[in-house]
């Protein structure tokens, strides 16, 4: 056990910067994609499938049905198009903001270890959540954000308890690495300083916050599991000195200010039903809420007049959201399992809300993915989705300067590959 130890250690480390960098680039913000076969389900029945070890991501409990030892790793790519355009109410000259989402990968680590009939424990590292955009610096919406990221990753520890053929109960503790960046151009027009065009600042900060997985199993027949996780709030608190550029006494004052931005990554809780109708077909489906009226603030911004420069945190102002999620899983050959899924969630924020340093909307997911068995220790994954988030309108501006940046972002999506491999010993 202990000629493992450098190994886990370079895989987590690996992990630290594959999901890190994902995320600085993702479009979803709590991201079901990281790198599993719950890609080709669209989260349905994710708290009730327990059929790998990714299930300490999503229901501890899950590991009680695992034999022996399990692992599982998993490489993912995003893509997508979040192009904005402006309408004739945005009274800033620039650029069009060119696709804000560019390609990237993503990896996960699972590990789960049967110790007897009763007990197992696991580890877990995934990216679960963020959002980024990277606009193009010159462009109409430069003074509200030229790129902002919001990244998270999980480290897991996680234990289970199979109580009876029915019952099963399973605890994580959750370690979450949090990074934030942001940057920003600086109107240096209301200040009478036009001799050298914009001025810019930088925010920066990395943290820990610390939560926990809950997870329940309930099994009344065989063929049938219900799901129950829990998925508690972890706390993110930011701090930074503003890294500001641009002459001037107003901006000056501002370099080096320390400014505290503190948000709440959301507690979640989701019910999910696997229920197998013959040899062949079963049926999942998934129910989750999140938190997201407690988020808290997402980004600093600097405001610009005659009279000086201030800096500000803006307030999220989102709400809660629900997930709707149906699945079927198709065992074709003995080798071959065939999974699809669809889904829908609402948004966490209202049009009149939306900014571009975060821009969420209510999505759809299509999505499908296949397992083969290679033998009867090794799986092999791949995993397709489809997050389709539609038309997002914006309109924000700013008090002092009176700068504004209107229009939508339109037809944006986000598509997902994944590809991963499970092995049993």
């Amino acid at each position: 056990m202990q000629s493992n130890i450098p190994v886990l250690s370079a895989i987590t480390l690996a992990l630290l910067t594959l999901s890190g960098t994902q995320q600085a680039s993702a479009g979803g913000i709590m991201l079901y994609e990281i790198g599993t076969d719950n890609v080709g389900l669209a989260n349905a029945g994710a708290a009730a499938r327990a059929q790998g070890p990714s299930t300490i991501a999503s229901n501890p409990a899950g590991m009680s049905y695992l034999q022996g030892t399990q692992i599982t790793g998993g490489l993912q790519v995003l893509y997508g198009d979040l192009s904005f355009n402006r309408d004739s109410a945005t009274n800033v000259s620039g650029t069009g903001s060119g696709n804000a989402l560019d390609p990237i990968p993503g990896g996960s680590f699972f590990i789960s270890q049967q110790l007897d009939d009763h007990w197992s424990i696991g580890f877990g590292a995934y990216g679960d959540f963020g959002l980024a955009a990277n606009y193009d610096n010159d462009w109409a919406g430069r003074y509200f954000a030229q790129n902002a990221s919001i990244a998270g990753l999980s480290l897991v520890p996680s234990v289970a308890y199979r109580f009876d053929e029915q019952w099963s109960l399973g605890v994580g503790f959750k370690a979450m690495y949090g990074m934030l960046q942001s940057q920003t151009a600086i109107d240096r027009s209301p200040l009478g300083l036009l001799d050298r065009g914009d001025g810019q600042f930088k925010y920066q900060d990395n943290t820990w916050g610390y939560g926990a997985n809950l997870g329940l199993i309930y099994a009344p027949q065989a063929g049938t599991r219900i799901g129950l996780a829990y998925t508690s709030k972890v706390d993110l608190d930011f701090e930074d000195r503003l890294n500001v550029k641009g002459n001037g006494p107003a901006l000056e004052r501002l370099n080096g200010l320390s400014t505290d931005l503190s948000m709440q990554v959301p507690q979640t809780v989701t019910l999910s039903l696997f229920q197998q109708l013959d040899p062949r077909w079963a049926l999942l489906a998934s129910v989750n809420w999140q938190d997201w009226s407690e988020f808290g603030e997402i980004a600093v911004q600097v405001d610009t007049s005659a009279a000086g420069a201030r800096s500000s945190t803006i307030d999220a102002h989102y709400q809660d959201t629900w997930q709707l999620a149906l699945g079927a899983q198709y065992q074709a050959t003995p080798q071959l399992l065939w999974n699809v899924g669809l889904a829908y969630d609402s948004s966490a924020v209202s049009d009149n809300h939306r900014t571009v340093s975060v821009p969420m909307a209510e999505s759809w997911r299509i999505a499908t993915g296949a397992t083969y068995a290679v033998n009867d220790s090794t799986d092999v994954n791949l995993s397709w989705a489809l997050v389709w988030l539609g038309d997002m309108p914006v309109d924000q501006s700013k008090s002092l300067s009176g700068e504004r940046i209107s229009g939508q972002f339109d037809n944006a999506w986000i598509q997902a590959v994944t590809g991963n491999m499970t092995w049993r010993f």
